[in-house]
């Protein structure tokens, strides 16, 4: 991938660029392999799944900087001004073509950038989400309210500038810090969620909602685990930090037992009520699916993984933030009846810290998925079996 904001050093995100993709690939696998070989010895490592070098990202996380009426779309450089990068060959072709638009339009209702120097403005950041249907997330960031009433007169200049967006929120985020997004979500548009297609599974992804930056990627991720939940075939499948429901509907989906026991955990109630309308549809097409539950809790409750049926029978699916499931966690599946375990993780420093916590397991397979091309961040999924019983 070439990239001019790159080769003129006005961005440096990509940390790979001008490393060739199969060269890239290959340090991340050989990483990945190198990080597990002490924690998973014996794992067979499967070939790494990839897709495009470019043009892959679903999400757009722009800074808004610059004046009303001129507005940079980008990052901020090292003294906290705009560098505009709309044109960033990351984003979906369909991001591509948005994204200068969208700066059109926050230039045309003369939206006030936030000043970070400054400490005044309004608009912080504008985040995008593109599904495979065409259809578009918008999110304006906002220090304060000033700016809402004038969104809400102008949403129909909005969807008539911006016709693929489906869904627009306003988020606030009033700290003078390097975060992304505040607590408060307002919904503008009359759809509150973004439907998403994978696999033939359609996931609904609610403003604040975490989906993979790489659909394709993802897609097969997700494909990967349903093939090893078909070769366990566990009766009981318990899905942490199941986010909107990737993997609990896939495992609910998967082939080979009827009557099956998929439960989900999250702690956002907004991805609960979001995996609670797929498994409803679910049912509609798939009435011969087990029961299939999502609730709102911490996967790292002691109550969740005991009230998992006693029995080898039993498979765990982690899919943690990055800093991994931790100890507590940790000890609590090891002391468990779990079975078998899949684990999903971004970061496999903090992946082969918990496998060492989990001596009762041996790891079986492992794979890198490339969600991230052009950058050192990676997934890897892992699968294990339980060969103590701790009973």
């Amino acid at each position: 991938m070439q990239c001019s904001y790159f080769d003129d050093a006005r961005c440096r995100s990509c940390t790979l660029m001008g490393m060739p993709y199969a060269a890239q690939l290959a340090s991340k696998d050989e990483r990945c392999h190198a990080a597990l070989a002490e924690a998973a010895s014996s794992v067979s490592w499967l070939g790494p799944v990839s897709g495009p070098e470019s043009g892959f990202r679903n999400k757009a996380k722009l800074v808004v900087a610059g004046q009303p009426g001129s507005v940079t779309l980008g990052i901020l450089d090292d003294s906290n001004r705009g560098v505009d990068l709309r044109a960033c060959g990351l984003h979906e072709p369909g991001l591509q073509d948005l994204i200068p638009r969208v700066a059109d339009l926050i230039d045309e209702l003369r939206l006030d950038p936030y000043d970070v120097p400054a400490r005044r403005g309004e608009l912080k950041h504008v985040l995008l989400t593109r599904s495979p249907t065409g259809e578009v997330m918008l999110r304006f960031v906002l220090r304060s309210q000033r700016h809402l009433a004038l969104l809400r007169s102008r949403l129909s200049v909005v969807t008539e500038r911006l016709p693929e967006v489906a869904v627009i929120s306003v988020n606030l985020q009033p700290v003078h810090q390097a975060i992304l997004e505040g607590p408060t979500e307002i919904v503008l548009s009359e759809s509150d969620a973004l439907s998403m297609p994978v696999n033939g599974l359609v996931l609904h992804l609610r403003p604040n909602s975490f989906f993979q930056t790489n659909t394709a990627v993802a897609a097969a991720l997700y494909l990967q685990a349903a093939e090893w939940v078909d070769r366990v075939q566990p009766a009981d499948v318990l899905d942490l930090y199941c986010g909107v429901g990737g993997f609990a509907l896939h495992a609910a989906r998967s082939e080979g037992r009827t009557g099956r026991r998929v439960r989900g955990v999250e702690l956002s109630p907004d991805a609960v009520a979001s995996a609670r309308r797929s498994a409803a549809e679910l049912r509609e097409r798939r009435p011969d699916v087990g029961s299939l539950v999502f609730e709102v809790g911490d996967a790292t409750d002691s109550g969740i993984l005991r009230s998992l049926p006693a029995g080898p029978d039993s498979l765990v699916i982690v899919n943690p933030p990055r800093r991994g499931i931790g100890p507590g966690l940790a000890a609590q599946i090891e002391d468990s009846r779990v079975g078998h375990l899949v684990y999903s993780s971004c970061n496999v420093e903090s992946l082969a810290r918990d496998l060492r916590a989990l001596p009762s397991f041996v790891a079986l397979e492992a794979r890198l998925f490339d969600m991230f091309p052009q950058s050192s961040h990676h997934e890897v999924a892992v699968l294990l079996r339980r060969t103590t019983d701790r009973s």
